[in-house]
């Protein structure tokens, strides 16, 4: 995680300018989008591996409490700058400072493939979640299209290119099923996953908006194209935890 942490402090300042395009904002957007319709609003968010706050920014708009943390400092500085109604923590998310059943909602988005230890994460996340409480996970998807994308951040990085993701990190692609399985073991119930979002801010235009306009079809019909997976849980009341 060193390497992770030393990357994005490099990248703080430049990281922002992947979503301030049109493209950004709407892939972005739309992977935002699909997080938000698993979780309840208008509560207390945890935001694991928050970044420049977008994610938490959103929260808060919508009504809603959050803290988020992260490894990087670099990070959290332009979090802090976009959104002040936030709290913002150094931290790693499979330690976390902060005590039991303290949060409505733990969320990731992005940020859950760099983890070494899910099940750390998620047990974590466990504990600092009330009963009752809910957890949403947008991460990378595993499928023949994303199998390259290592091999190609791999040359880049050894030609020296400085673009946030760029970099051999170990991180990891999930399958569908494979997310929803550490979610179950974790001891969350009712579980809902799915592919999302074909149409990733870095095609170029106008290539960008012909994919935008089969992404519902990819979605629904061809979901093992989609680029990202969206996972989410319920942490069961007391009387019936430990379920699934």
């Amino acid at each position: 995680m060193s390497k992770v942490k030393h990357h994005y402090d490099q990248v703080a300042d430049i990281y922002d300018g992947r979503y301030d395009g049109e493209r950004g904002r709407q892939y972005h957007t739309h992977i935002c989008d699909h997080l938000m319709t698993r979780i309840p609003k208008g509560a207390q968010l945890l935001d694991l591996g928050c970044g420049t706050g977008l994610f938490t920014h959103r929260y808060i708009q919508a009504g809603g409490r959050a803290v988020g943390l992260d490894i990087s400092r670099g990070m959290l500085s332009k979090a802090r700058d976009r959104c002040r109604q936030g709290e913002y923590i150094a931290g790693t998310a499979e330690v976390l400072p902060f005590r039991d059943s303290c949060f409505d909602v733990v969320s990731s988005m992005l940020a859950f493939s760099y983890i070494r230890n899910p099940g750390a994460l998620l047990a974590e996340a466990w504990r600092v979640l009330r009963p009752g409480g809910h957890i949403a996970i947008c991460t990378l998807g595993r499928n023949l299209l994303t199998t390259a994308v290592p091999v190609v951040y791999h040359v880049w990085e050894r030609l020296g290119v400085r673009q946030v993701g760029v970099g051999t990190f170990d991180e990891h692609y999930y399958t569908e099923r494979e997310l929803a399985g550490l979610l179950r073991d974790a001891g969350f119930c009712s579980i809902h996953s799915k592919y999302c979002s074909f149409a990733h801010h870095s095609l170029p235009d106008p290539l960008f908006a012909l994919v935008k306009k089969v992404e519902p079809f990819v979605e629904k019909s061809a979901p093992y194209l989609a680029y990202n997976i969206c996972a989410s849980g319920i942490k069961p009341e007391e009387e019936t935890a430990g379920e699934s």
